[in-house]
């Protein structure tokens, strides 16, 4: 489809039918994907299909508890799993921890997640990403400039061939657990489970900020960058 309208329209996607996808959809998926920019085109990136049901269910209850672990700082009204987060921010998400399970609902995203039609469990090789940031002090980020770009491709080549997903890094919250049920090196970080299929509902125009909303000119704080 048109590059602009991809876009503008490649949301994420939570709900898929019943539909499989065959291997050839899949497997040109991940050959449009892997042109995607990384440093030194090092391309630090590898794919786990997860296909064996009971490995599928691990990775789920994984993702479900960190889920629950999530709501519970919304519940909580601080911003789940902040850097800047306090030791009281921690602690009123865990005052929260009971309500956020049992407001867990059986059909919901998370406690369905082993039925999405294709489950991709994403690896970096931590040897291969340049990380800048590293002895910053503070939280690092820049390594995933050559990892995101790459998942970010697979949900656009997604879109190109009528599929739709998306990337979470909830799950990740269990690393240990999950290297060691898909016999991840450790050497490389989990960074993305996706997971891909037909969509239940179609894919609508995204609401986002405008550009004068977090561009500027000069400085953090100075002028909105605007159309002449």
């Amino acid at each position: 489809m048109e590059l602009t309208a991809a876009l503008r329209t490649t949301g994420s996607i939570r709900e898929f039918t019943e539909e499989l996808v065959d291997d050839t959809t899949l497997w040109r998926v991940l050959d449009d994907a892997r042109f995607a920019p990384s440093g030194g085109n090092r391309q630090a990136w590898h794919v786990i299909v997860v296909r064996d049901e009971a490995l599928r269910r691990r990775v789920r209850d994984l993702y479900l508890e960190a889920w629950h672990d999530y709501v519970s700082h919304v519940l909580a009204g601080v911003m789940p799993f902040s850097p800047l987060a306090s030791a009281d921010d921690r602690a009123a998400a865990l005052a929260q921890l009971p309500a956020a399970r049992a407001a867990s609902h059986p059909d919901d995203f998370a406690e369905t997640l082993d039925r999405a039609p294709v489950m991709l469990v994403i690896c970096a090789n931590l040897g291969a990403l340049a990380a800048t940031d590293r002895d910053l002090g503070r939280y690092g980020i820049v390594g995933g400039a050559s990892i995101y770009p790459f998942v970010w491709n697979i949900l656009l080549a997604a879109r190109e061939h009528g599929l739709g997903g998306v990337m979470t890094t909830v799950a990740t919250r269990n690393e240990t657990e999950l290297r060691l049920a898909l016999s991840v090196p450790s050497t490389y970080a989990v960074a993305s489970v996706v997971v891909l299929g037909h969509p239940l509902r179609r894919h609508t125009k995204l609401t986002r900020r405008t550009v004068e909303e977090f561009t500027t000119v000069d400085s953090f704080s100075g002028e909105p960058f605007t159309t002449p």
